[in-house]
């Protein structure tokens, strides 16, 4: 038996019908759940992070974050519609290069969804306690950040993810519902930036256009820095194929809601943050060598004390608009971030229960994170534990790097996912596939080109983070998921699927010998 151990597509659908969802969500829902997944603190926030690392040039860094998401939302089609049962690309990356790389994406995937969540958990806090403040009630400084920020416990961050989490163990279709709701909010709030921001550009604010050039691997600024930071305001897309064994017709559904959600949210990013340089300038904070300083940095704390730069905001767009005297307008733009980023908390913990769900009905994680609510019908006991461990990582951490962390987990995720759309070509060339991904021998190998160079333009600090939560997924599965896995020799979902020839078959790469 090989360790490159492969569960066939037949054999995964046939799981699925086990332990199945309920099938309640439409195209609509579905661009509605993507697009609640992306516009969120992506565009809201970490617009001031790009202005630093490219200056106005940080438009082409959006292009190019929208390039390579575009690149592997085609391949995701495929497989989404090949494979409509929960669980992304790890269970793609199952059906095509085996065990242990699905695994590893699965576990990478935690990186995307878990710290993402628990990250915007935080970004959401920091505008409702600035709305209270503003309000004339604030709660204890203590109890406003995590101790890592200098308070004690984020309560706001806390409360918002065990709210979030209430709302995903009484109903998919309930929190889709919620989801709408917010994402009208959002959508509300940057068509009003648009409006204001976009007539009031000026010719001069995008002068000089690429101060700090196009950046090199490792190094974090420049244009390709700033791509690396701003794919996080286009993550999210994906999480929509997490939703697949929920969906009627997934079939036609997902690819729906896949590139229609990911269409939007590009046209959006391109028009605010051309608004955002145009009439509120973005040009880097730079050091006393002259070169541009890192966020995150006390070197651009210090340096920031006290400016009204765009990229030393907490709050970048309500900033531009209150530099344009629309004060109110800001206010109410971040009333809107406020009331909408939940959404985006929803489906970041919407997609990490899903991945969890499908782990453990594969056995690689115990059984009972997969038991499914009698009443709901929702995952409800890993919807909770995952809840909580969000909303903890939220109360106790801050912001910092946590969206370049994400993006690590993500463009690998996104690069397996490429990579088997290739390897099905040609290893299964008579499946059906309902969506076939245009020009796939050139659009699937940009995907793998782009993510790559994304996750090289990473800091240093991030990419080793991401190397030393690979090397602990790797001795968890060694020690447990390998043994206990439903494709185990000796295992009764083994012999199962061998009285009913489906043994599992050696993946194109034969591992050592198990």
């Amino acid at each position: 038996m090989s360790s490159w151990r492969v569960k066939p597509l037949d054999q995964i659908l046939a799981t699925a019908e086990k332990k199945s969802l309920k099938r309640q969500l439409g195209a609509f829902q579905l661009t509605m759940l993507g697009i609640g997944a992306i516009i969120g603190t992506g565009i809201f926030v970490l617009t001031a992070e790009a202005g630093q690392k490219a200056g106005p040039a940080m438009m082409v860094a959006f292009v190019i974050a929208a390039v390579v998401c575009g690149l592997a939302a085609l391949a995701y089609s495929e497989l989404a519609a090949m494979v409509p049962v929960s669980g992304s690309a790890y269970t793609y990356t199952y059906a095509v290069l085996g065990e242990a790389l699905a695994w590893s994406v699965g576990w990478a995937l935690v990186l995307e969804y878990a710290i993402a969540a628990g990250a915007v958990a935080v970004g959401w806090s920091g505008y409702m306690n600035g709305l209270l403040m503003s309000a004339g009630y604030p709660i204890p400084e203590a109890l406003r950040t995590g101790p890592y920020a200098g308070g004690t416990f984020n309560l706001l961050a806390f409360l918002i993810s065990l709210v979030v989490t209430f709302l995903l163990v009484i109903g998919t279709s309930k929190s889709a519902k919620v989801n709408a709701v917010l994402v009208t909010i959002k959508v509300v709030a940057l068509t009003a930036f648009i409006i204001i921001a976009v007539p009031a550009a000026q010719d001069a604010n995008f002068k000089p256009f690429f101060p700090t050039g196009w950046g090199s691997p490792l190094g974090g600024i420049g244009v390709l820095g700033a791509a690396a930071s701003i794919f996080f305001a286009y993550v999210g897309f994906d999480a929509v194929s997490t939703a697949a064994e929920e969906t009627k017709n997934p079939n036609r559904n997902i690819p729906i809601g896949l590139i229609a959600s990911l269409g939007v949210c590009t046209v959006f990013y391109m028009l605010v943050s051309y608004g955002a340089v145009g009439a509120g300038g973005a040009q880097p904070m730079m050091g006393a060598n002259g070169l541009a300083l890192h966020p995150g940095t006390p070197e651009l704390a210090a340096a920031c004390k006290g400016s009204t730069e765009l990229v030393c905001s907490n709050e970048p767009l309500a900033h531009v608009l209150r530099m344009l005297g629309f004060a109110k307008w800001g206010n109410a733009i971040g009333i809107a971030a406020a009331l909408a980023l939940p959404s985006v908390i929803l489906m970041m913990i919407f997609g990490q229960t899903r991945i969890f769900f499908t782990m453990s009905r594969d056995g690689l994680l115990p059984q009972i994170l997969s038991k499914v609510h009698p009443r709901f019908h929702t995952p409800h006991v890993v919807t909770i534990i995952t809840g909580l461990f969000v909303s903890l990582f939220a109360a106790l951490f801050p912001v910092g790097i946590l969206a370049d962390i994400s993006n690590s987990g993500t463009l690998f995720a996104f690069m397996m996912v490429s990579i088997g759309v290739l390897v099905l070509r040609k290893t299964q060339p008579d499946r059906p596939r309902p969506f076939r991904t245009p020009l796939v021998w050139v659009v699937c190998p940009l995907a793998v080109f782009g993510c790559i160079l994304l996750f090289l333009n990473l800091s240093t600090y991030t990419i080793s983070l991401f190397l030393g939560w690979a090397v602990i997924g790797a001795l968890v599965y060694a020690f447990y998921g390998y043994r206990r896995s439903e494709l185990a020799p000796g295992s009764v979902a083994y012999k199962a699927a061998a009285d009913a020839k489906l043994e599992p078959e050696p993946s194109f790469h034969e591992g050592p010998q198990a």
